[in-house]
């Protein structure tokens, strides 16, 4: 009885080790095992943890949880060739480290990027990767080499997973006004834009929103950032239907709007599922934040604008086009995100968006939500709420 024990338990051994082994095997040759692996030595963690260890002229380097002050304390007192130096050590730490020169972060993250892309061509040929995984290899490359291109100035980057990035569009140093721009389901670094409908993808919004600030009031300098620098649900799902994502996405955008240069003031513009991010953010978001604009959103996590916890105006537009419209706006336990901001009952300033053509047109070039936009990301405020037409209210005095 015994013997058959111990003969019938190392067969199961042997067949869990096996289905282990292949498991294993699939993983390796489709390439998601290297996509969620987070313990690669040229990756993030394992630059952390070599930036750590590392010395400039026998002086360690800041902790990277210290605080963006503590950051550019240090980084102010090394000079300008050291800094180039540390971004090309340790680009993945530098270029998503706040406080860090903006010009050096932007160096930091060309030189990911460059890494990156280095990586993904060989992996688009190895012929240990099932043809799904040359082809995902074949279109990061793809796009990492676009955002290599001349000019782009990459605030963020992390390819690990599906990717996050958030790119500046304008003088960031010298804006008077920073407009971040937080996009919602599917965003990851293969949509961050898009050659066709170019204006549903965070680069094409920001570059949008961008010129209509620019049209709206010429002599305002202004920068827009396209941040897609947190994990987006996939598609209409669950997780979509829930706070998770938002909540860590909402950590990450606190931290990078307290971590931007300058003494600018700043407006987020928040679409779809980015308008749960924004609303879990609102309370802990520093004073410079003025505004908060959310278009199409299936809620904010809070009954009314005054729940938000913030002295932000808070703006809300919604297409008649929209499907999100169509949701049953409710929170029961963790799934829904609460009333519809569009709703007059929520408290929200309104955005004009009829002409929106859809879910995702509302910084389409020529919509009257684009107009509104522009104008509250310029500091136009007065002149933002139902198309600008004659003066409006505006409460919350706040400086533009």
């Amino acid at each position: 009885m015994e013997h058959s024990r111990s003969v019938l338990s190392a067969t199961t051994v042997r067949r869990v080790v096996t289905t282990l082994a292949v498991v294993l095997a699939v993983l390796l040759t489709s390439g998601w095992l290297h996509r969620t692996g987070t313990v690669e030595p040229d990756g993030y963690t394992g630059q952390l943890q070599a930036w750590r260890e590392d010395r400039i002229t026998g002086t360690p380097l800041p902790d990277p949880l210290a605080g963006p002050q503590a950051v550019a304390d240090f980084f102010g007192s090394v000079g300008y060739r050291k800094q180039v130096l540390l971004a090309e050590r340790h680009p993945l730490v530098v270029g998503n480290l706040g406080g860090v020169p903006t010009e050096i972060r932007y160096a930091a993250n060309r030189n990911a990027l460059a890494a990156a892309r280095d990586r993904e061509q060989l992996r688009s040929h190895d012929p240990r990767l099932s043809a799904a995984g040359r082809h995902d290899a074949a279109r990061r490359v793809h796009r990492l080499s676009s955002l290599l291109a001349e000019g782009r100035q990459i605030l963020a980057f992390d390819p690990a997973g599906s990717g996050r990035v958030a790119e500046v569009v304008g003088d960031l140093d010298e804006a008077e006004r920073i407009s971040v721009v937080v996009p919602g389901v599917d965003t990851d670094l293969l949509t961050f834009e898009r050659t066709r409908l170019r204006y549903r993808a965070p680069a094409g919004m920001a570059r949008a929103l961008h010129a209509q600030q620019r049209e709206a009031d010429p002599d305002r300098r202004t920068a827009v950032i396209a941040w897609a620098d947190y994990t987006a649900p996939r598609g209409v799902k669950v997780s979509a239907a829930t706070a998770g994502p938002a909540e860590e996405g909402a950590r990450r955008l606190t931290a990078a709007v307290t971590a931007l240069p300058g003494n600018a003031t700043v407006a987020l513009f928040c679409h779809s599922y980015g308008s749960v991010v924004c609303g879990l953010a609102a309370g802990g978001l520093p004073d410079r934040v003025t505004d908060i604009a959310v278009a199409g959103s299936p809620g904010v996590r809070a009954a009314h604008a005054e729940e938000l916890g913030t002295r932000a105006r808070i703006w809300a537009a919604r297409s008649p086009a929209d499907w999100i419209g169509d949701l049953p706006h409710l929170a029961v336990g963790p799934l829904g995100h609460g009333p519809d901001p569009a709703d007059p009952a929520f408290g929200a300033l309104p955005v004009a968006a009829q002409e929106v053509p859809g879910h995702g047109g509302y910084f389409l070039p020529g919509t009257d939500s684009l107009t509104g936009f522009g104008r509250i990301g310029a500091g136009l405020v007065d002149r933002a709420a139902r198309g600008g037409e004659g003066p409006y209210c505006v409460p919350r005095g706040l400086p533009t």
